[in-house]
This record gives C-alpha cells, structure tokens and sequence, in this order.
C-alpha cells in the first residue's frame, strides 16, 4: 500500500482538478471475511487483497471522489479517483456572512443528514440526552434548520417541544422559517450568540450547537461557560458538535485542519473538547464524547442521582 500511495500522490500533482486516474486490483468481492493485505491465490498467482472500503479511505486521504468502478475480468477490476477541485469550498470563501453562510452559498448545499458520519453519531446524540423528555430545545447557529429536521424525524412528542434556533445569518434564519411555517412550535432569530442575555429566552432542556461555537469570531472558552451558566437548566443536556472534516467539491473529507498546517492537525479540536468535558463534569454532568467526522459532545445532567 505504502508503494500504491507513492505511486499515486506523484501522478495525482501533475493532474488537473476533475482529472481521472485508474488503476487496476483485485477484484475485493473475490473472497469474503478476508483483511486487507491477506494473500489470495488465483490461477497460482498471488495477490494483495484490499477491499473498497480501502480504496474508499484511500480516495478520501488523496482528495480525491471515487468513482463507480469498472470490472475487467471476475477477479480484476478497475478502479477510478477524481481529483477534487480544492477552491470549491465554503472555507475558501469570504467571511462576510451571507456569502460564506447564506442561501446562495456553497455551504448552503451542504446537507448533513444524508453523511451516514454525522446522522448516525447526531441521532445517538439524540437517544442519549433522551430527546422524548425535552421541552425546551435551543440551537445556536441554525443556519437553515436541518438538526431540527432530523428531530422532527426521530422524535415522537415533536408537536410538545419548543425549538427555538439563532443564527446570525438573515438569510439562512429566513429559510429555516419557511422548512417550518406549518409548526407553531418552533422559533427563529437572526442574532449574535455573542448576546444572548438580550433575546431573554429563559433557559433550556437541551442545547444544540454543531459546529458553531469554534467560529472566528467567537471566544470559545469565555461563551460557553456563560451559555451552561445562563441558558441550560440545572438538569439539562448538551449536544456539541466538532467539525473534524472539510468540505470539499461535493465532499466530506475527514480531518480538521487549522492554519499555517497543509494536513489535518486536530490538537486546537481536541483542546476544546476536553475543556468542555471537564467543565461540565465539574457541574455534574455524565460527558460521552463520540463521532467520526464530526466529534459529539453529549452531556446529561446527573443533579438528581
């Protein structure tokens, strides 16, 4: 594999973005229960055995988009990488809100739940903080509502909560308002997290925030001891969010990336996660942290045991 990744990162910098590179392997349906690198024997040939889910990783580390595979022979087949056009990003974009974050965005074209990597960690996030038994739901950095789409799917009291959701992008609060006009239960505001004092909301059951809080232009530790100070009840919960991916020309590419590094470097994730944790241990709550491309922060209250 190491001469494979060789092979293939040369010949992937002299390609142009939306280039295709093939290469031949082992057809991986050729034998089951088998792990990569396992040796296979056909016709008195040997050869190195690597499942899709190899060459998916392996697509995904290189930047690049698999594409359907073609078979060659029963056990040899073709596999294909597109390179990815790394400018297609909403992290390349302007900070001005409504072009980063707004409608008419790339990010707007991001849609979460169908990434099995973030739906199935977010909905076990749900089942831990025991949605059912909420009532008052707030979620800061909204943007168009699709963490409040997925609990209209899962939950099954959705009509007796009361979501409430913050962005600061007008555009974004004005779509989410438009997903929800039939559910007099939900709540939309255009407003800066920053302020919360000044909405004068009361406070919550549960407090949704998915990769939100760790926003330029926030101070991450100071915001949110004062959101669990101010706005979570004692006996409440939390679902944090940790965007540990980049999105890049239709795709979720693992791996949080910071400047001044050209690779995935997660120390400044990590650090604000664990200081999240130890805070609200320290206020009596049963941390769980979880994910994959996204990192979930889940916390109950233990007050009443």
């Amino acid at each position: 594999m190491l001469e494979i990744i060789t092979i293939l990162e040369e010949k992937l910098n002299s390609l142009n973005s939306k280039e295709i590179i093939e290469f031949e392997v082992l057809n991986p349906d050729i034998q089951n229960s088998i792990y990569a690198g396992n040796l296979v024997k056909i016709d008195n040939v040997k050869y190195i055995y690597r499942g899709y889910k190899s060459w998916c990783d392996l697509a995904e580390i290189l930047k690049c988009k698999i594409l359907t595979p073609i078979t060659l022979t029963p056990h040899a087949i073709i596999i294909r990488f597109e390179k990815l056009n790394e400018d297609i990003s909403f992290h390349k974009n302007s900070d001005t809100k409504e072009f980063k974050y707004g409608t008419d965005s790339i990010f707007s074209k991001i849609y979460k739940n169908e990434e099995p990597a973030f739906l199935h960690y977010y909905k076990q996030a749900l089942k831990n903080v025991n949605i059912n038994k909420r009532v008052k739901v707030l979620n800061l950095g909204v943007n168009s509502g699709d963490e409040f789409e997925l609990i209209q799917q899962y939950s099954s009291n959705f009509n007796n909560l009361e979501l409430v959701g913050i962005d600061y992008c007008e555009s974004a609060i004005k779509e989410a308002k438009s997903k929800f006009l039939a559910c007099a239960n939900t709540s939309f505001y255009t407003h800066d997290i920053n302020d919360l004092a000044s909405l004068d909301l009361g406070k919550f059951d549960l407090i949704i925030s998915i990769g939100t809080l760790q926003s330029s232009n926030l101070e991450f530790n100071p915001l949110f001891m004062s959101i669990v100070q101010n706005q979570l009840k004692k006996d409440g919960a939390m679902i944090l969010g940790f965007p540990n991916c980049r999105w890049l020309d239709g795709e979720m590419i693992y791996g949080a990336r910071v400047k001044n590094y050209p690779f995935s470097e997660m120390g400044l994730l990590y650090k604000d996660v664990i200081f999240c944790k130890k805070y609200l241990q320290q206020k009596k709550f049963r941390v769980t942290i979880t994910g994959k491309s996204y990192i979930f922060l889940t916390a109950t209250s233990i007050r009443k045991e």
